[in-house]
């Protein structure tokens, strides 16, 4: 496999450092002088001078310069690359991520790499733990979920500086807005608009949408929803948007059976994901409701939850396994390479099974 730009440039700087022409404890020439010399980008030098301080040959000293690792010259030996690549998703073992995990593991094995992996549970301090660690690990790469993708980040310098040590970084999902960082996602406006779309077809006028309002996903779904709404001509109340959040997930669909109580017009609910769909269905048919003869429920992701029970859900496709695999791809190219492969935004498609009436 032919090695990239940087590669080149960190196996000299390394075979440099082994002979003692950069001695001990000294520092190697400024980042200009590096580009100057090998005539490459200050990307390339920096993403060399990464790949040297995650294998310990270099340590970074801010204000002072990129100095040789003098644990090298004492031990007189060099630390193996394992090729690993970390992920770090919101959850691990629940959901759809044991899909999109194994896609991303079956595609990196393949190609030689290793998977380091650690679950956020949505927790900013935990995403922080996670990547520090990993980083000390000495990983080639990231691939990250976001955590709480709708709200702020206490973390986002870490990505930033993530960036300017020239450590590769995809995020998958989702993506934080207020930073520039490549992504690979499914298209959740688009989600939103064709669920909505689908009741609306239906001769469904009354809807509610529920959504979880502290991830990007549900923010674009809500778009989608809002955006049907209108082009169809359809009113909703502000009550008809029904919120949650990771810490309030288990009690909002006891709120939606006492709006439920209070507005008996509505015949069709908008799930933000199939998880609360189908425990909204479950609660809803022990209140005596019938589904979809009562109401109509449509749910998102496409997941094994859509499939069980009495009522199998419509739903929205989600490539899990293949998401998983790409952004597999995306990590092992772009290390390869040396440049940033293209984000990837996946359409959605509507799966549709028992859970919607046409009145």
């Amino acid at each position: 496999m032919n090695q990239s730009k940087y590669q080149i440039i960190a196996d000299e700087i390394r075979s440099k450092i082994l002979s003692g022409e950069f001695p001990a404890d000294t520092t190697i020439p400024p980042e200009l002088t590096l580009q100057k010399d090998y005539q490459v980008s200050r990307h390339t030098i920096r993403q060399a001078i990464a790949l040297l301080v995650n294998e310990g040959f270099l340590r970074k000293e801010k204000g002072s310069g990129t100095y040789v690792d003098v644990k090298y010259k004492q031990e007189g030996i060099m630390r193996t690359n394992h090729k690993t690549i970390g992920v770090v998703t919101t959850y691990m073992s629940d959901y759809i991520f044991p899909s999109i995990i194994r896609g991303i593991e079956k595609n990196l094995s393949e190609k030689g790499y290793s998977l380091l992996l650690a679950s956020t549970n949505n927790d900013y301090q935990q995403e922080r733990e996670c990547i520090e660690k990993m980083i000390s690990q000495g990983v080639q790469g990231l691939i990250v979920e976001p955590t709480k993708s709708n709200q702020y980040n206490p973390n986002l310098a870490l990505y930033v500086n993530l960036k300017e040590q020239g450590i590769p970084l995809v995020m998958i999902n989702a993506v934080y807005e207020e930073i520039s960082a490549p992504f690979i996602c499914v298209d959740d406006t688009q989600s939103g608009f064709l669920a909505t779309e689908l009741l609306i077809k239906n001769n469904h006028k009354n809807l509610m949408l529920i959504t979880k309002i502290d991830d990007l996903q549900g923010k674009y779904r809500m778009k989608g929803f809002i955006k049907a709404c209108e082009m169809y001509g359809l009113q909703f109340a502000p009550d008809d948007i029904l919120t949650y959040t990771t810490e309030t997930r288990r009690q909002v669909v006891k709120e939606m059976l006492k709006h439920l109580e209070k507005n008996s017009d509505i015949t069709g609910i908008i799930c933000y994901n199939d998880q609360i769909a189908s425990s909204l269905a479950d609660h809803l048919t022990k209140a005596g409701y019938k589904i979809p003869e009562d109401i109509s429920i449509v749910g998102n992701d496409n997941s094994a939850l859509s499939k069980m029970g009495s009522i199998k859900l419509t739903t929205l496709n989600h490539p899990k396994e293949q998401l998983g695999s790409d952004a597999a791809d995306w990590i092992v190219q772009t290390i390869e390479e040396g440049r940033e492969q293209e984000n990837i935004l996946y359409e959605p498609t509507l799966v549709e099974r028992d859970s919607v009436k046409k009145l």
